[in-house]
């Protein structure tokens, strides 16, 4: 049983941590040029952390799901 708590709390926290935009872009399958594109023209949520991009697994999920990101 500790093992599934154990299990469980990495697997959400996993999904919260905040990603770059290369990981992004590897998550999606694409280029950093598009991700940027994407954040741009097609609303990809993203959040600016000083010069940086970053962005949650989760939000970024539910954009595909929402069919933001149809045509990938």
């Amino acid at each position: 049983f500790m093992e599934f708590l154990t299990h469980s709390r990495t697997a959400a926290a996993d999904t919260r941590r905040w990603v770059s935009i290369d990981e992004v872009a590897g998550y999606l399958g694409v280029k950093r040029d598009t991700v940027y594109k994407w954040i741009r023209y097609r609303n990809l949520p993203a959040h600016k952390i000083g010069r940086l991009w970053k962005f949650q697994r989760e939000e970024v999920d539910a954009w595909l799901s929402g069919g933001q990101g149809r045509g990938i």
